[in-house]
């Protein structure tokens, strides 16, 4: 859960919080009470913020998860009282739109330039022409594919297989610069620069090679949940689900045949807010 509160010019604020909302969507259609109720309480915290700094327009999006789940739209009946707006179900080629939109604001990259967006239950590819969303992502491969800590070499082959396949018809052609932006990729960057803890000023902008991701792989997948969330730049939260990111995002890199990527903070809010203030 993510908020980002900006007057167009300037960030007044950003914060991120992990609340595991779309764990067992494939397993049983729902968004679980306990996920919607640690969302709800993560969700009053935005929703103070919001009112302190005087927030005049605001939006909700909901994306993978709630996309899946067949009570999406009682959870949206408790969100809207506390956020004070009701939230938005949006497709992968809106969230794959606004990713972009939000990454290359304000940069200058080589183009072609191709943004990756891996969530907890779906990866976005998209160009200046282009968005592809794939219902693959760091939930959905750690429930289904990667349960166990450390991970058996067979459910790591598993894995990177389930990723190949997914991935297969994704074609984006020529790739002058590959961003990457959201969660995985912003704490896979903090952990390969080793931080004491993780800052999003060393995080944004970091070109993260191939070798690097493939190395913190390996170590990842030998390593239990609790020696990974001892991983000071790694939010605990993240650690059942981080080794599964690092596979897709090795996917990724395959798939776009890139040796590097380039790890941006702006993502899918920032061009969200774009839109938003666009607006009459």
């Amino acid at each position: 859960m993510r908020l980002l509160i900006t007057d167009g010019t300037t960030e007044l604020g950003r914060w991120v919080e992990v609340t595991g909302l779309g764990q067992g969507v494939d397993a049983t259609g729902l968004l679980s009470r306990a996920g919607i109720e640690r969302t709800l309480s993560v969700f009053s915290g935005f929703g103070d913020e919001m009112d302190r700094a005087r927030v005049e327009r605001r939006m909700a999006m909901a994306t993978s998860a709630c996309r899946d789940a067949v009570n999406t739209d009682s959870f949206f009946d408790e969100c809207e009282p506390i956020l004070g707006v009701r939230p938005d179900l949006i497709s992968g080629s809106t969230e794959a739109r606004f990713a972009y939109r939000g990454a290359i604001s304000g940069q200058v990259y080589a183009d072609p330039v191709v943004v990756s967006d891996i969530g907890g239950g779906s990866s976005e590819f998209v160009s200046a022409n282009t968005e592809v969303s794939i219902d693959v992502g760091s939930v959905r491969l750690t429930e289904s594919v990667l349960p166990n800590r450390p991970a058996s070499v067979e459910e790591m082959v598993a894995a990177r297989r389930t990723i190949e396949r997914e991935f297969v018809n994704v074609d984006m052609g020529d790739v002058g610069t590959h961003v990457g932006v959201a969660g995985t990729w912003t704490s896979l960057a903090a952990m390969a620069q080793e931080l004491a803890e993780y800052d999003g000023k060393l995080v944004h902008g970091y070109r993260l090679s191939r070798l690097r991701l493939e190395e913190m792989t390996f170590m990842l997948a030998a390593i239990s949940v609790e020696e990974t969330a001892a991983i000071p730049s790694l939010d605990p939260k993240r650690a059942p689900v981080i080794l599964a990111g690092a596979v897709v995002a090795g996917g990724v890199m395959e798939s776009l045949d890139v040796a590097d990527v380039v790890v941006s903070e702006r993502d899918s809010l920032d061009g969200a807010a774009k839109h938003l203030l666009a607006l009459p």
